[in-house]
């Protein structure tokens, strides 16, 4: 193991000779930034929503304020106009000039940047938002009304923010003390109103981030000879600092007092992986803080808080001698340095033989039976003094070479850790030991020190979430690791507990179930303001006999949908359940165009319904090819028939019906010839028909030996159909009209297909224009009374289903179905 150890030096004298100096200025984009810039988006967003839906409150706010202002002396409101705008420019200036003389000439560049932006924003929004009164109000002598956007605030803001003010109290004083007489004269002298004044305000604040974010914040690295002056001021006798790689260097001292490993915490650290973090802290509840939303100061002194407490508690690990802040941007940490490398360099990964498979050429090198017991009792050491470390993997378990385990990585951990947090960090050294010693040694050393009860209690822990990045890389190459330790730990205590502990605070389903939801809201929304019809008026004007057959017909076509798609499922699937999944699908399409959110439901619930995956799409694939064969069948069928139908009076709908048919065949015989003409078209039709040929067509001939569960399959394609034909016709009748059957069967064929191709959830827009369309050509409606039925039909089928399937759509996921 020594010779390892020194192998391991010089190469590290060798990282140390190759890594670039300090004293660079470097660019990093901070996510930090970035949120801001998302936050300030929503709150100009709210703004204009304010401006536009809340008129009377925003209207009211600027009378109230206008009679304020009236009441005062002109001269001395003259006056102060005058000062704030000289003010406004002042400010900067003098900030610009003391940044240039600071030598920070690159911070100013990206402020003039984001003034300039800020500016171009305030006129542009002026042309967008010219339209909303309330943020504008008539001038004092006539002559028009103001800007939507007080411009003056907005590129003094963005140029101040953009440079940054963090410890220049001075500064930040007098631009507030600016900004809030500038507002204020603003307001008296009637050039602007409160919304103009806060959307000026937003707008400047979200371009200085939006600016930091896009070009990145300047950051400096600190110089060797800055760290080691620091490093002296602090007592320590630095003889020479060797850069070992980004943001860790090595220090050596005289007299040959130990060597440093120092740590450089600055904004490449705090803004590496945040974004990461953010996420698993969203979804996590364990998660530990991002280090990139704590101040630098705070993290400098919770990484020393930890490295003296570990020290203290006896535990093996990097004891801090110095902490010293290098300036706003930057701070460092000196730790006594430990020869010792990590798990992941020194041995191999457990990987168990297949059975019948042949040893290795090579042996596998694993840490011994005293490596592990050592290892678990400096973790017990952590635990004893309920410290968490929470961040254990091959990296941060480290052996040096007399065989002592070393514990690092502390800078994520915590002191009064609660009990989850302690059983957590059993479940992550289970997992790592295990990787590089196998399961089997990895739970006996840990009941050796531990006992069994911290041991089973991790058990409902060891979840790949719950696990740090390098622990779950190094278990995912290995998928039946994580399994073989799980069963190894029951074997051993077969009273553990097994249930898994939910330890995700979001799931991303329910993610996705939020954003649906506001996706069926904004289409409900959508759907009831953005048409002439009042849904109201259209229900209560309606016959009620008719209306009430509409009803009847909408809500049959969920049963039959249940045995139509039962048909094409040779497994045997519960009624009641299938029949929810139905209706839920009134829920999800409305958040997906194109029927796309009812097949991913389909296939969802025939995966939980333990049906493999493929045989799922199988199935799915099947229906939707017998869906489209019958409809274009019927779509002919009625199409033929229009002429027929005599109740319109009118002879040109049998050339209409015609028209629909010639245009259908013409375009597939154009298809087609292109098909077999060209030959890169050809392969690729080729390429897109296997997966129907290898899939599809097996599960149609299994199918086809069952021809009961496929009459019923077929049967329910059909009725389906009729019954949406059906309610559509009712709807037709109950609005006062008197259209043929065979009409409005394809007017309703021809806007389903539209449906399916609009690329808006739930086909909103094309389902009602083209289906009120088809209605006028083929019945010879009023377009108006045709939109009118079309609308009817809709709120049935499309707009009052989603509270039921919203409420099939939850019971089905209590019940785990899908």
């Amino acid at each position: 193991m020594a010779t390892v150890i020194q192998a391991d030096e010089s190469q590290e004298q060798r990282t140390a000779q190759s890594a670039p100096r300090g004293g660079q200025t470097d660019r990093v984009r901070h996510p930090a930034a970035l949120i801001r810039l998302v936050s300030g988006l929503c709150w100009i967003a709210l703004v204009l929503l304010l401006a536009g839906y809340a008129r009377s409150s925003a209207l009211g706010l600027d009378t109230d304020v206008s009679r304020v202002t009236d009441q005062m002396p002109w001269p001395p409101v003259k006056l102060a106009a005058a000062l704030c705008g000289g003010a406004l420019l002042l400010v900067p200036l003098g900030y610009a000039v003391d940044r240039l003389l600071h030598a920070d000439g690159r911070r100013v560049a990206d402020g003039v940047l984001a003034a300039v932006v800020a500016y171009g924003l305030s006129l542009l929004l002026d042309l967008l938002a010219g339209d909303l009164t309330t943020l504008t109000h008539p001038l004092s002598g006539g002559d028009g009304r103001t800007d939507p956007v007080y411009g003056h605030l907005a590129p003094v803001l963005a140029f101040m923010t953009a440079i940054g003010t963090t410890g220049m109290r001075r500064w930040r004083s007098a631009l507030a003390v600016t900004l809030t007489l500038s507002g204020l004269s603003g307001l008296i002298t009637g050039y602007a109103t409160p919304l103009s004044l806060v959307l000026s305000l937003l707008l400047g604040w979200t371009t200085a981030h939006a600016t930091r974010y896009a070009v990145g914040e300047p950051v400096g690295t600190p110089t060797e000879d800055q760290i080691a002056a620091a490093l002296t001021a602090c007592g320590v006798r630095p003889d020479a600092v060797l850069a070992l790689g980004p943001s860790r260097y090595l220090v050596t001292q005289h007299d040959g007092r130990p060597d440093l490993d120092v740590h450089l915490l600055d904004r490449h650290v705090q803004a590496s992986g945040l974004l990461g973090h953010l996420w698993l802290a969203l979804r996590l509840r364990t998660a530990p803080r991002p280090l990139g939303l704590r101040p630098l100061r705070a993290g400098l002194e919770h990484q020393t808080l930890l490295g003296h407490a570990a020290a203290a508690a006896g535990v093996r690990t990097r004891t801090p001698v110095a902490a010293v802040e290098l300036g706003p941007d930057a701070a460092l940490v000196a730790y006594r340095r430990i020869d010792a490398r990590p798990f992941a360099e020194l041995f191999t990964e457990c990987t168990p033989a297949a059975a019948g498979a042949e040893p290795a050429a090579e042996p596998e090198i694993t840490p011994t039976d005293a490596e592990l017991r050592d290892a678990w009792q400096q973790l017990a050491l952590l635990q004893r003094r309920r410290i968490a470390h929470r961040s254990i993997s091959p990296q941060t378990v480290l052996l040096d070479a007399e065989g002592r385990v070393h514990l690092v990585g502390l800078a994520r951990g915590e002191i009064a850790a609660s009990d989850l947090l302690l059983r957590l960090d059993v479940a992550g050294m289970l997992a790592v030991l295990a990787v590089h010693a196998g399961p089997e040694r990895a739970v006996r050393a840990a009941i050796d020190v531990l006992g069994r009860g911290p041991v089973g209690a991790a058990l409902p822990l060891l979840q790949p979430i719950a696990l740090a990045r390098d622990t779950r890389a190094a278990l995912a190459q290995h998928k039946q690791l994580a399994g073989e330790l799980r069963a190894e730990v029951q074997r051993q205590m077969p009273q553990a507990a097994t249930e898994p502990v939910r330890l995700e605070r979001v799931r991303p389903r329910t993610l996705l179930s939020i954003v649906a939801g506001v996706a069926v809201g904004y289409a409900l929304l959508n759907f009831l303001f953005n048409t002439n019809v009042n849904p109201v008026t259209l229900v209560a004007d309606s016959d009620p006999l008719w209306l009430a057959g509409a009803v009847l017909w909408a809500a049959a076509s969920y049963p039959v949908a249940t045995f139509a798609f039962s048909g094409f499922v040779p497994e045997k699937l519960s009624f009641r359940s299938t029949l929810a999944a139905q209706v839920a699908g009134a829920f999800v399409k409305v958040a997906a165009p194109g029927g796309v959110g009812g097949l991913a439901l389909n296939t969802r619930y025939l995966q939980c319904a333990n049906i493999p995956t493929a045989q799922a799409m199988s199935s799915i694939g099947v229906s939707q090819l017998f869906g489209l064969v019958l409809h274009m069948m019927q779509l002919a069928v009625f199409s033929a028939l229009v002429g027929v139908d005599t109740t319109s009076g009118d002879d040109s709908s049998a050339l209409t019906g015609g028209w629909v048919v010639w245009l259908a065949g013409l375009a597939a015989a154009v298809v087609a010839v292109s098909i077999a003409a060209v030959p890169s078209l050809r392969r690729r039709a080729q390429t897109l028909l296997r997966p129907l040929r290898a899939e599809v067509l097996p599960r149609l001939l299994d199918l086809a030996q069952r021809p009961g569960r496929l009459a019923t399959g077929v049967a329910g394609q059909l009725l389906v159909s009729m019954c949406f034909v059906a309610c559509l016709y009712c709807c037709t009748r109950a609005v006062g009209q008197h259209p043929g059957f065979n009409a409005v069967a394809v007017s309703f064929l021809a806007g389903n297909a539209a449906g399916n191709v609009v690329p808006t959830p739930g086909g909103v827009g094309g389902v009602e224009g083209l289906t009120a369309g088809m209605l006028k050509a083929t019945a010879g409606l009023d377009y108006g009374t045709a939109f009118a039925a079309v609308m009817l039909y809709r709120l049935l089928t499309f707009i009052l289903p989603v509270l039921p399937g919203w409420a099939a759509f939850t019971w089905l996921k209590r019940r785990r179905a899908i």
